[in-house]
């Protein structure tokens, strides 16, 4: 499957914690990844200092959805899913 055109849900949803050109702590959910296009494409796509995270993530019709509005709630929620739960204290 092919990235959408237009979309960049792939590279502003989701945080990168590895270092990118221009972010070099990485980069929170839900910013936009200063090395995506005008034309929502990646400008480092291919390249060794792109985040193995981003080469390891393929576009699928479960992610991408029919949709950038379904890709980026695909990828938010996913996102709530990988993060780190702090435990309650117990009483």
């Amino acid at each position: 499957m092919d990235c959408r055109p237009g979309c960049g849900a792939c590279c502003t949803a989701p945080s990168i914690s590895s270092a990118i050109p221009g972010m070099p702590l990485g980069k929170p959910a839900g910013v936009r990844c200063v090395q995506l296009g005008a034309d929502e494409r990646c400008l480092i796509f291919g390249r060794p200092e792109r985040p193995a995270v981003c080469g390891g993530l393929m576009p699928s019709a479960e992610m991408c959805g029919t949709s950038t509005t379904s890709a980026f709630m695909y990828l938010e929620r996913l996102e709530r899913l990988t993060q780190p739960h702090t435990a309650a204290p117990r009483p």
